[in-house]
């Protein structure tokens, strides 16, 4: 994200794990893989961008960006980025005024002080919160969502299709030799 004097994050500012924007052609079964653990599912760009729309719909879409941003911040480097990145995820998500508040224990405790000296883990409690909120609440109600499984089921549709091919390539292979 390029030096801004603004200290607030807009949820635009947020990408999914890999900066992209994400496309609709993955791996096929990216369900399953989503399923087995909330871990898979922040790793997969789609995947984000669906558990995204999820909690969209949940008014808790703030948890998820809340952990992005933190896991961008901890892949920081330069100083002064940091302290710019860690005002703005105290602005954004943390702070009393905070447009996309989460709801954690001891936010109180992280003072505006600690933003001046940052250091890459110095979300982590807060992000591991998030994190066990995330799983043990909104994941299984995910997991259990018409567009998760709208998504599950376009997948299987799709490799249902793409066996059918293969089947009657092989089938014409056979028959043309």
């Amino acid at each position: 994200m390029e030096s801004r004097s603004v200290t607030r994050l807009e949820c635009s500012d947020i990408h999914d794990s890999d900066g992209s924007s994400s496309s609709s052609h993955q791996s096929l079964k990216s369900t399953a893989k989503w399923a087995a653990s909330l871990e898979n599912l922040l790793e997969d760009p789609e995947g984000v961008k669906r558990f995204r729309e999820f909690l969209k719909k949940e008014f808790s879409e703030e948890n998820v960006l809340f952990w992005l941003a933190c896991e961008d911040f901890k892949k920081m480097q330069d100083r002064k980025q940091m302290q710019e990145k860690a005002k703005e995820i105290y602005m954004t998500f943390l702070s009393s005024k905070a447009s996309s508040q989460v709801n954690v224990e001891g936010q109180s405790r992280l003072n505006e002080k600690i933003l001046e000296e940052p250091h890459p883990l110095m979300f982590q409690k807060l992000q591991d919160q998030i994190f066990n909120l995330m799983k043990y609440d909104s994941y299984s109600r995910f997991l259990k969502s018409d567009l998760f499984l709208k998504h599950k089921r376009t997948e299987e549709e799709e490799e249902d299709s793409s066996d059918a091919q293969t089947a009657a390539k092989r089938a014409s292979r056979i028959y043309n030799t």
